[in-house]
């Protein structure tokens, strides 16, 4: 069984130091070389620091990023620097080597030749070219170099961004192929896809493509650019950087690059012979505006400074070819999608729309289905692989062929041939052999068009997991406006949150306790609380507590309140095990649930806090008191005490969001009962298993009344570091007044002495400072904006 313990890096650039640090986030010994320093003086070549300096500062750069491209910073030590010359010798103790060095073919064989030398029999290497043909660098290269050898495009940020692009050759062993497949996605937690060794290989292939057509719709149409960012952005679930800021980020210089790569080496690919890039597109190129590398692009950043603070951006005219201020998009096409929640009802109202805004829609997505028609199988054998692609690599939500099913596919090809696209035969053979979807759901399970066999096929390598959209055509367990209860087998049960953003509310309170009555009374074992959405929770419902507030009914919130604490002391003391399974936001109510479960397993991009007090409150639902809890079980004998107490403080007063599943456990979100997972696809699943793992010696947990908390001793310190906060600038007026019930309730409140309390005691405190907060004009001011902005506010 091939086992990956360490792995050599050659090429330390953005991309190098990125898969570097990713493969040091699994745990992986790393070694990440590059070439010697071009300006190495001659008193400096016997330094190894100066000798390594090329790998050492582009390592040092990258921890320094704004997007952190470790899990926690303590995984840097797994990662040794060195260079080609002096170092180059070390791989033979690699199980893999990867090159990341300049995109020359000549360069990268140079390199693999002097690898081939040094490598051990049966050594994986591969090369993250993003268009160099895979084929052609390993030429020349032993056996079993070649056996061995193949495509691993990973995409920028490396850690962030889901796609593992695998592309073999034909000399590629299968069992190689296969391996960095499984490796890809379960321990790198990727979502690879299979592809060909054709030119931009899947996902910047279509991306580019479809970048294209929105490039020549948009002048063709009369359109903003604001506008059709709008459009292409989150209205059709695509990211809301839209296209024209998307090419801002990648840079212009770049898509020129690979879109004039596709043209001229896809000779018969007759829809990238047709591209034309505009005037506009080649006159900003031209002039070095490439986008946010040289500060302006299709959006240039100003040093001005609008009415409320915000730096003024202003918009290229694509008529005068000159930059404007912005101009607010007011297509009749968006009006309608603001109306529409449903996102496939919402694409359907967007792609029948009869204003330009609507014929971009409809047209770029003809053009779409039409050329990924023909892209099978030439850059790959099956829709999916294209499919996810697309999603993970260029984020959106919805795949190509899965935009046809929402069209439908009948609908599809008559709009597309319409406006002059051609669709592959396939596709129309598919149609008239009475298959009317790319996918569909049976028995639990999505299925896609094989297009070779012609039959629905389980999606390779989905087995193993719980998606809870594939319980869609079965009867739920339980069901309200905001929760979905599904039974995903072996007598375990999964809560979904169907509510916006997730946000707790009264609905998801009522399920969670119905659910683990349910649970309790029936043939249930355990309870799962996850779902599939981007965020876990955004927290609270920040709007039903804000109404409250406002009408100062005070009693209701208060009942509110104590039913929300309640929910999270029935999910601890229930007598079946409950399991959070977590990803992307758990912020406020959704912490304090995931800390009050029996176990939390917590995909590794699971950013976790308890952000209240941005919104002028504390934990009010268990949160405040469970760091009291933790507090108390963290001491010891002869232990000092104050310095862990104002490090659970610190947490709290400053709204600390983890960064990672990782670093959660540094600032006391997770503990040693908690699990994390890299593979986000399969967070359910594990959560199902560690569940079912409890369960066999389950016992139901005794309400505790020993919390040992600290009183006026504590106080005093706590309120002296609330001091320093202000003092350095970190905290208001109103975020001392509020860091002061924050340590009321960690310390048990104003006691003379040391004393043991129970849980609840803790929760009553906690609950009256944070309904005393919900009086204070500048909590409901902070409400209020961040109801209205999105965003925090400190006043």
């Amino acid at each position: 069984m091939r086992r990956i313990k360490k792995v050599a890096v050659l090429g330390s650039g953005i991309m190098g130091s990125g898969i570097a640090c990713h493969l040091a986030n699994i745990g992986l010994e790393v070694l990440l070389l590059d070439i010697l320093p071009f300006d190495l003086k001659e008193d400096q070549k016997e330094h190894k620091a100066a000798r390594n300096k090329l790998a050492n500062e582009a390592l040092k750069k990258a921890l320094k990023a704004k997007l952190a491209p470790l899990y926690s910073k303590d995984f840097s030590s797994r990662i040794t620097t060195g260079n080609f010359e002096d170092d180059l010798h070390k791989i033979k103790d690699c199980d893999w080597v990867i090159e990341v060095i300049v995109e020359r073919l000549d360069i990268k064989q140079q390199l693999f030749e002097k690898v081939d030398g040094l490598r051990k029999s049966g050594t994986l290497v591969t090369s993250n070219t993003s268009g160099i043909p895979i084929h052609m660098m390993a030429a020349g290269r032993s056996e079993d170099f070649k056996k061995h050898f193949c495509g691993t495009h990973f995409f920028n940020p490396p850690r962030y961004m889901r796609l593992l692009e695998i592309i073999p050759t034909q000399d590629t062993s299968p069992e190689v192929t296969k391996f960095l497949m499984d490796y890809g996605a379960n321990y790198l937690g990727k979502q690879t896809v299979l592809a060909k060794d054709t030119p931009a290989f899947i996902a910047n292939r279509v991306g580019l493509y479809s970048m294209a057509c929105i490039l020549e719709l948009t002048q063709e149409l009369g359109l903003t650019i604001e506008e059709v960012d709008k459009l292409t952005g989150a209205a059709i679930a695509r990211p809301k950087t839209g296209t024209f800021r998307l090419m801002d980020m990648v840079g212009l210089d770049t898509a020129d690059k690979v879109l004039k790569g596709i043209k001229a080496n896809c000779p018969e690919d007759e829809d990238a012979q047709k591209f034309d890039i505009p005037d506009y597109f080649t006159k900003l190129v031209e002039n070095n505006f490439l986008g946010d590398k040289t500060g302006q692009g299709f959006y240039k950043k100003t040093a001005d400074r609008d009415e409320k603070g915000r730096r003024v951006i202003l918009s290229y005219d694509l008529n005068s070819k000159e930059y404007r201020d912005r101009v607010s998009p007011k297509l009749p096409a968006l009006g309608l999608a603001k109306q529409i929640e449903n996102r496939s009802n919402r694409i359907k109202a967007l792609y029948d729309s009869e204003d330009k805004g609507g014929e971009l829609i409809r047209r770029s997505l003809n053009g779409l289905f039409a050329y990924i028609s023909k892209r099978i199988p030439e850059i790959a054998d099956q829709c999916y692989s294209i499919d996810d692609g697309m999603r993970a690599g260029f984020a959106w939500e919805i795949g190509p062929f899965e935009y046809w099913d929402i069209i439908g596919l009948e609908k599809g090809i008559k709009s597309a041939e319409a406006d002059g696209y051609s669709v592959a035969p396939w596709a129309k053979e598919m149609l008239e052999a009475g298959n009317t979807s790319f996918y569909k759901l049976e028995n639990g399970k999505r299925l896609f068009y094989n297009v070779n066999s012609k039959s629905y096929e389980q999606i390779p390598g989905t087995e193993d997991y719980v998606i809870l959209d594939t319980y869609r055509d079965r009867k739920a367990v339980l069901k309200n406006n905001e929760i979905i209860v599904h039974d995903i087998g072996d007598g375990v049960l999964c809560l979904e949150f169907t509510s916006k953003m997730n946000a707790i509310g009264e609905g998801i309170l009522r399920g969670l306790n119905e659910a683990i009555e349910l649970a309790e009374g029936g043939p249930w074992k355990a309870l799962v609380i996850g779902n599939d959405a981007q965020h876990f929770t955004v927290g609270a419902n920040l709007m039903m507590m804000a109404m409250m507030a406002y009408e100062q009914e005070f009693e209701e919130l208060n009942m509110a309140i104590n039913l929300f604490q309640q929910t999270m002391m029935r999910c601890r003391y229930s007598s079946i095990p409950v399991v959070a399974a977590t990803q992307g936001y758990v912020f406020g109510g959704g912490c304090e649930l995931a800390m009050h479960c029996d176990g939390v397993v917590a995909a590794a991009e699971s950013y976790i806090g308890l952000v209240e007090v941005g919104s002028g409150l504390i934990p009010g639902g268990g949160g405040t008191k469970e760091f009291a809890v933790r507090a108390s079980d963290s001491f010891f004998k002869g232990d000092v005490m104050i310095p862990t107490l104002i490090e659970r403080f610190r947490t709290i007063a400053t709204a600390a969001v983890s960064k990672s599943a990782y670093e959660a456990y540094d600032l006391g979100y997770l503990n040693d009962k908690d699990k994390v997972v890299v593979n986000l696809d399969s967070n359910i699943a594990e959560a199902k298993k560690y569940a079912l793992q409890l369960a066999e010696r389950y016992t139901q947990p005794i309400y505790r009344e020993d919390i040992l908390v600290l009183g006026r001793g504590g106080l005093g310190a706590l309120y002296a570091a609330a001091n320093e906060l202000k003092l350095g600038g970190f905290a208001s007026e109103h975020d001392i007044k509020i860091a002061h019930k924050v340590a009321n309730v960690l310390c048990g409140g104003d006691l003379t002495s040391q004393q043991k309390v129970s849980e609840q005691y803790l929760l009553d405190i906690e609950r009256e400072a944070f309904l005393s907060l919900c009086g204070e004009q500048k909590t409901l001011e902070r409400i209020q904006h961040i109801l209205s902005t999105g965003k925090p506010l400190r006043n």
